[in-house]
């Protein structure tokens, strides 16, 4: 959900900006277009040196960008050349073409969840539901309410969500999702309210045709004809329910559920006159509902988990001092609250006293506790380790930390993987096809062959039960849901199957560097002054640089504050676009530009070309002083590498994965952070240039782009997936597939190894899913199995498929080992 406009769809904020320069890339699903739809990334002339708006771009203070890039390889001998047009066109009136940015679901999604002036939301917590198939029969059911506009059930976080024109409809609603099986409760009941059932009573109907099937057994010894008749009143009496159901669902729009297809194979047994058995199959299809709840529930543990982050109450310190306890949802910003410690935070919050310690483990899988200063932000679930603290909530209600990562859940459901959407369309085709067929064995041999009736009947009833497929549609669901739930533990949110499912086939990883490889905290490393004044020129040069948000010129100004030296801001302070900073100061006009964009007038000695090479060569990013038209000296910048990045690199490269490094830096300090860690390059790049090299990129592989800034979006759209750094801007965040909330790259191959272990298990279950399935048909055709086996053969296979999904819970990585 967007921070700044509560939108989920997928989306770029435009960046205000003082003057637009000739680098204006515009950003439509991917791909650049020529249209007023469109969204533009613009950067600013500015006191910040002609930068881009984004405090991590990778463009130094004073350095200008070449129109056309070179291209640079790390120890690679291929080459390849390509043009690059930064022309930008606008359209006005009507001949803008239509901006078509979200899939179907997307859409879908957003009309569920989104309400309208005319309607009201409604949400609740489902209960009972087992797979994702039952979602599908609830809303079907709620849809063909009067009054009812959309109906969307999150089976991954048991919510329904509910537009309809008046809450006067609540009532209804809930008595026709009861009478369809899924009961309601409140979003604001506790969590042990709608799970408080007894393991009595959540077994009774079990116990009960258990118990009428052992007393009919003890019976059917004595009499057969009392024993018929035992097993028959146990059949009817555990249809009843089942037959009820199945109606519900017809008349709602589901006519072919499992309790349809039960009720048919349940009803011909008894009229077959195999009492025995039909008593078995409800039985066994009782027990596997109750073990397939079971493996639902596993399933969603790790969401139920991240749900139970939450503290339920808090203690709020009134203006006045009073302390009183209140119910976390009724918590509102601003808000005072103090936590204890072993407490867990019930929103975000900003510490307000003292320094204290949080254990952040549960959100960002970060083992060691982190310091927090007075004035941090806290995100929600953190748990306080070392003393009380009062914090100021600063999240609206449902917006906090928690809220965002289950709603990135909910919306995932709506991004289904291709696979999945191709499961979902054949599963639609399969039943009525093995419906088709059950008839045709049961009329078929007796008409053309003169077969028995009750032979061929018995067998087209086996044949209705093992057409359910509900192993199949739960396969893909339960495999999906786990590994995000894996990846989410681990500190990695990926939005939906789609980009779980392209993040398995990636074969290219592209890296800004500034905030991604590196951690975008860079530090003064070389003052050189030439005419042997450094403090002088250091501080003139933070004064040229006062004010500036951009890491590096801060980095100036803390240098000199650090060695004692007084800042007072430059007076006539001047961004030259493309060429660097000034401003005047002491009397003397201070020009901070890169050594390729001197003014024509200034040149360097070779022994001070040599000098500023030097640095560059060593990583440094680096501009040249000039005071009153002569060149006194160099300023350099170093952005360190964050302490895994190699390993991330190197772990990359043996999965079989190219890695490449797209920066705006100059080419010789982007080819030493390179060598550093052994990844081919590409510098000097604007914008488009990162967009443009994305788009040659995908021609031959599949591409991740790796970015935190505002300059990265349109290149992390172009791409394949793109993946934030969870420190970066909220442009980045939003239009990213997936994020690495801890920062720590080192994640990006586990990300990408849990994703193909995903796609395999994937593949495991539709396997086990078809395969199961398939021997049964057969046996059941020869007359080798019968009614129960084909209960087992449904019920089993769903068990099997969603205990098979789980084991990515417990996901590690070789790479780890």
């Amino acid at each position: 959900m967007c921070a700044q406009c509560n939108n989920k769809k997928p989306h770029i904020h435009t960046v205000k900006s003082m003057a637009v320069n000739a680098s204006t890339v515009q950003v439509e699903s991917g791909t650049m277009q020529d249209c007023c739809s469109s969204v533009t990334v613009t950067c600013s002339d500015s006191a910040d040196s002609g930068r881009c708006g984004d405090p991590g771009a990778d463009e130094e203070p004073a350095a200008g960008r070449p129109s056309v890039h070179p291209v640079y390889t790390h120890q690679h001998d291929h080459q390849h050349t390509h043009q690059h047009n930064y022309e930008s066109s606008s359209c006005s009136g009507n001949s803008c073409c239509s901006a078509s940015i979200s899939i179907e679901d997307e859409q879908a999604l957003e009309a569920a969840l989104t309400q309208s002036t005319h309607s009201k939301t409604l949400s609740w917590k489902v209960q009972n539901m087992d797979c994702p198939s039952c979602a599908s029969k609830l809303e079907k059911a709620l849809s063909g309410i009067e009054g009812v506009d959309t109906a969307k059930v999150m089976f991954a976080t048991q919510k329904l969500v509910v537009n309809c024109q008046s809450g006067k409809l609540a009532d209804v609603i809930e008595a026709k999702a009861k009478e369809t099986g899924f009961p309601l409760v409140s979003t604001r009941s506790k969590e042990s309210e709608t799970e408080s059932k007894s393991f009595l009573q959540q077994n009774l109907p079990i116990i009960v045709i258990s118990t009428m099937m052992l007393i009919s057994f003890i019976i059917d010894k004595s009499s057969e004809t009392y024993g018929l008749i035992a097993f028959t009143l146990t059949t009817a009496l555990g249809l009843i329910p089942i037959v009820k159901k199945a109606i519900a669902l017809g008349k709602s729009g589901s006519p072919f559920s499992i309790e349809t297809l039960m009720s048919v194979a349940a009803i011909g047994a008894l009229y077959l006159g195999e009492t025995a058995e039909a008593a078995m199959v409800l039985l066994l299809f009782l027990i596997g509902e109750q073990l397939e709840g079971y493996a639902s529930s596993r399933a969603r543990s790790g969401v139920k988990a991240l749900m139970d982050l939450v503290p339920e109450q808090a203690m709020v310190i009134r203006p006045d001092g009073t302390r009183e306890k209140v119910a976390a949802e009724d918590l509102t910003k601003g808000d005072v609250i103090e936590v204890a410690p072993g407490a867990r935070l019930p929103a975000d919050a900003e510490l307000v006293d003292i320094t204290a310690s949080f254990d952040e483990s549960a959100l960002t899988g970060e083992s060691v506790p982190v310091e927090r200063q007075p004035g941090e932000q806290v995100m929600a679930g953190s748990l306080v380790t070392d003393k009380v603290v009062r914090l100021r909530i600063v999240s609206e209600q449902g917006d906090n930390a928690i809220d965002r990562i289950l709603h990135l859940i909910e919306d995932a459901e709506s991004r289904k993987a291709p696979l999945e959407r191709f499961i979902d369309r054949f599963s639609r085709l399969y039943t009525p096809a093995m419906i088709v067929l059950a008839a045709l064995v049961i009329v078929v041999p007796p008409l053309l062959f003169a077969q028995s009736w009750d032979e061929w009947i018995y067998k087209g009833l086996t044949l209705l039960l093992i057409a359910c497929p509900c192993a199949l549609v739960i396969s893909i669901p339960a495999a999906i849901t786990s590994g995000l739930a894996a990846a989410a533990r681990r500190g990695a949110l990926i939005k939906g199957g789609a980009a779980l499912e392209q993040l398995g086939h990636i074969e290219m990883v592209a890296f800004d560097k500034t905030g991604t490889l590196t951690e975008g905290k860079p530090v003064m490393t070389d003052i050189v002054s030439w005419d042997g004044d450094e403090d002088r020129l250091l501080r003139q040069s933070a004064a040229v640089e006062a004010g500036s948000l951009h890491p590096l010129a801060q980095a100036v100004v803390n240098a000199a504050k650090n060695r004692g030296l007084s800042v007072i801001e430059a007076s006539e302070r001047e961004a030259l676009p493309g060429r660097g900073i000034k401003g005047e100061i002491d009397g003397d006009t201070l020009l901070l530009a890169a050594a390729d964009r001197l003014p024509e007038s200034v040149t360097l000695t070779p022994g001070q070309q040599a000098e500023s090479e030097l640095l560059e060569g060593e990583g440094k990013t680096l501009v040249v002083a000039v005071r009153n038209g002569l060149p006194v000296g160099l300023i350099a910048w170093r952005d360190n590498l964050r302490d895994d990045t190699h390993k991330a690199i190197k772990n990359l490269k043996a999965m079989g994965i190219h890695t490449v490094m797209l920066t705006g830096d100059n080419p010789r300090a982007a080819a030493a952070i390179a060598g550093e860690i052994d990844i081919d390059y590409r510098a000097g790049l604007l914008p488009a240039d990162k967009v443009t090299e994305v788009q040659f990129a995908n021609q031959n592989a599949k591409v991740a782009m790796v970015g935190d800034g505002i300059n990265d979006a349109p290149a992390m759209k172009t791409a394949s997936i793109g993946i934030a750094m969870g420190g970066g801007t909220d442009v980045a965040l939003e239009t990213a597939d997936a994020a690495l909330t801890h920062n720590r790259v080192s994640e990006l191959p586990v990300m990408i190894a849990l994703s193909r272990a995903t796609l395999a298990n994937i593949h495991q279950n539709i396997i086990l899913a078809l395969g199961l399935k398939g021997v049964f048909l057969i046996t059941t055709l020869l007359g080798m199995t019968g009614l129960w086996v084909a209960v087992l053969a449904d019920s089993g296979a769903t068990a099997l498929v969603t205990l098979n999904a789980l084991r990515l819970l417990r996901f590690k990585a070789k790479i780890e080992e």
